[in-house]
């Protein structure tokens, strides 16, 4: 995630904050669970890890600051993952 540092508390976004977002959007959502039943965003989305990486994208994104630019990497394995959005 980048953005502009808050001059009075130091952080782009608090950790603690970024942490309950990602625990209640994500984990909550995914952890435990078969993609394929049980998440609503893959009813009729094949759950690649480019889908999950733009799924988890969207639902973070429109929890946050509009200012802060985000990207997901998603590891399969220690040497393949993804990374949504792609940007050079």
């Amino acid at each position: 995630m980048t953005g502009y540092c808050d001059l009075e508390t130091g952080y782009v976004i608090d950790v603690k904050i970024l942490s309950d977002i990602i625990q209640h959007a994500v984990i909550n959502k995914f952890d435990h669970k078969n993609l394929n039943i049980d998440v609503a965003e893959f009813k009729n989305l094949n759950p690649t890890a480019e889908n999950i990486a733009f799924v988890i994208y969207n639902l973070l994104v429109a929890k946050l600051p509009n200012d802060l630019e985000l990207k997901i990497r998603l590891y399969e394995t220690r040497k393949n993952y993804v990374e949504y959005p792609v940007r050079n």
